[in-house]
């Protein structure tokens, strides 16, 4: 690694200096500004080797640092020698100021437009504003020097039955299209990724996990689109499928197309979009303003049809996660303890036993005793992955993509006697979960303001977790997805009819355990006996908790209820579609305390 990396910096250093550029940016993100890249978008891996999914990383002539959050605070000390990367906390020590102290006053900072927003920008020349210089860049050094870059994937899109998505690409082109006359635009460029299938009904392999295309997408005021993509990746049927007024141009078209609005009214979310696409457009004279997604919304509020494939899709992915740790149980008491790797491995096996399984909807973290401390851990990331211990814990966190919806499931486990203060943290997590899924809350309440129903029990104890509660997701689609999300900087969109989201409270220790108890749950209607028009949550996971890892002493009643609710629900819905061992572990587990 030592020769590669040395070697990789050299050549981004070369370039500088040819360019006359005292320090380079390199993000994470790549020019559909993604959480999930397809491998060929790894930028941030090919210089430094850390592979997380958040980070920045600067390189100057004799210098560089790369900056991650606290989830990746371990890996990155794994994964990157700190002889050529200063480690810093993307937080305490931001990299705009880091390039402050390591550059003149007036040198110039090179950056990829294709990588960052244009908000970026605009926000970042507040932060140096002593003289530097931000210098957008041709040709990235680190797309020149990549040798044995992966491919591209080049499958054919899917194309989204009806009975699925429960509303045409037409009629969601219409609803669109209102929007943007009523706004008084012409046109909208969308860029992300599941926006652009969500609106025509389609879906991709571009990206691990996520069934997404990489395409972009230009709608205007009368409901014509124009569609951005591989060629190659359009399907027989796909005119048919998508109604007239949607117009296929290769990726190699998209500058000259997207200049081509001179004197027009564009939208385009400053956010989402990159800078590259902004520049394109305004300097060819269109007026472009800023815009938010306008699938963004209507994408996250499932319609009934949408709803009830989330439901359908929940109860076959139960029965692979019950099959699935009704066969620990069984290996354990047999005395067989096996590593991370062929734990999840087992999982996604029993998953692709599913009706409708298209793949998993994220890589599965599978983590065993203090390793669950890591709240994003990756086994594959570790030599060799490590095997259970009696008298700890397991903890796994999954998820599948179906054809009628996406599921992501926490459950973590006793493996062997739990100690004292492991069956405490978990009730408190236990308690906090409970507490949001019983939440009856007035229209108009967003998901930061439920976030402390979640933490409250913890917070008694002095205790809390450096996570969100909750991030809303697709159908069939991304595992994380907007507007919504419960935590304490969370967003303060309100809570929708329809919308999905988790409920995944947690309490982490380095180096001992790990917990996370994480249902995805559906906004749905309350009533309630006052005037308000009140929302509250239907569980969507169907998979019961650990009750050998609670401390009955710390419940009161109105939990218990709800938790023995819940394991009844639990038998009722996939009691059906198990037999011999697996259906007796199911009724121990759902069995009344």
């Amino acid at each position: 690694m030592d020769n590669k990396i040395s070697q990789k910096l050299n050549q981004i250093r070369s370039w500088m200096e040819s360019k006359k550029i005292d320090a380079f940016i390199i993000p994470h993100d790549d020019e559909y500004m993604s959480e999930y890249l397809p491998p060929q978008n790894e930028r941030l891996e090919w210089a430094t080797g850390f592979n997380g999914s958040a980070g920045v990383a600067v390189v100057t002539i004799d210098k560089a640092a790369i900056f991650v959050d606290g989830r990746y605070t371990v890996q990155v000390g794994n994964q990157v020698d700190r002889k050529y990367f200063e480690i810093k906390h993307l937080i305490e020590n931001p990299y705009l100021k880091w390039i402050e102290a390591n550059i003149d006053s007036e040198g110039k900072i090179g950056y990829d437009s294709k990588l960052h927003t244009n908000n970026w920008l605009e926000s970042s020349k507040k932060i140096l504003n002593n003289g530097h210089l931000f210098i957008a860049i041709e040709d990235n050094p680190i797309d020149i020097n990549w040798e044995n870059r992966p491919k591209k994937i080049v499958d054919k899109a899917i194309l989204l039955d009806e009975k699925y998505s429960g509303k045409s690409c037409e009629s969601k082109r219409n609803d669109i299209a209102k929007k943007i006359k009523d706004n008084n635009l012409d046109g909208v460029l969308i860029t992300a990724l599941d926006s652009i299938c969500w609106l025509l009904n389609i879906r991709g392999n571009d990206v691990p996990c996520n069934p997404v295309l990489l395409s972009h997408l230009m709608i205007y005021s009368n409901s014509d689109v124009d569609l951005f993509i591989e060629e190659s990746k359009i399907p027989e049927g796909f005119d048919l499928h998508v109604g007239s007024g949607v117009n296929v141009f290769s990726m190699n078209e998209l500058k000259s197309r997207i200049s081509s609005h001179s004197g027009k009214k564009i939208g385009f979310d400053m956010n989402k979009g990159n800078l590259w696409l902004f520049d394109c457009m305004k300097s060819s004279g269109a007026k472009v303003t800023h815009f938010i997604d306008p699938c963004t919304l209507p994408k996250a509020c499932k319609n009934k049809v949408e709803a009830q494939g989330m439901r359908d899709c929940h109860v076959r992915d139960a029965v692979a996660v019950s099959k699935f740790l009704a066969w620990i149980e069984r290996k354990v008491t047999n005395g067989k303890l096996l590593d991370e790797g062929a734990l999840s491995d087992k999982l996604e096996d029993f998953r692709k036993q599913g009706d409708k399984f298209m793949g998993i909807s994220f890589d599965t973290i599978s983590a065993v005793a203090g390793n669950a401390a890591m709240c994003h851990y990756k086994h594959s990331n570790e030599d060799i992955p490590a095997k259970m211990k009696m008298n700890s814990i397991y903890l796994v966190d999954s998820g599948g993509q179906y054809l009628d919806g996406t599921t992501d499931v926490t459950r973590t486990i006793a493996i062997g006697k739990p100690s004292d203060s492991a069956k405490k943290a978990f009730t408190l997590v236990l308690k906090g979960h409970i507490a949001l899924g019983r939440a009856i809350f007035p229209e108009g309440t967003s998901g930061m303001q439920l976030d402390p129903l979640a933490r409250q029990f913890l917070w008694q104890y002095g205790m809390d977790y450096d996570h969100g509660t909750g991030h809303g997701v697709g159908s069939f689609l991304n595992v994380h997805e907007g507007p919504q999300g419960i935590g304490k900087k969370g967003s303060k969109v309100p809570l929708r009819n329809g919308m999905v989201i988790s409920n995944e409270p947690g309490y982490y220790e380095a180096d001992t355990y790990g917990f996370r108890c994480e249902n995805l749950v559906l906004v749905v209607d309350k009533k309630s006996p006052g005037s308000l028009n009140t929302l509250g949550f239907e569980d969507l996971t169907m998979v019961p908790f650990d009750k050998n890892l609670l401390d009955l002493d710390m419940m009161n009643d109105l939990e218990i209820e709800w938790l023995n609710d819940y394991h009844q629900k639990v038998w009722d819905k996939i009691s059906p579609s198990l037999l011999g061992k697996d259906l007796e572990w199911l009724k121990t587990q759902t069995e009344k305390i």
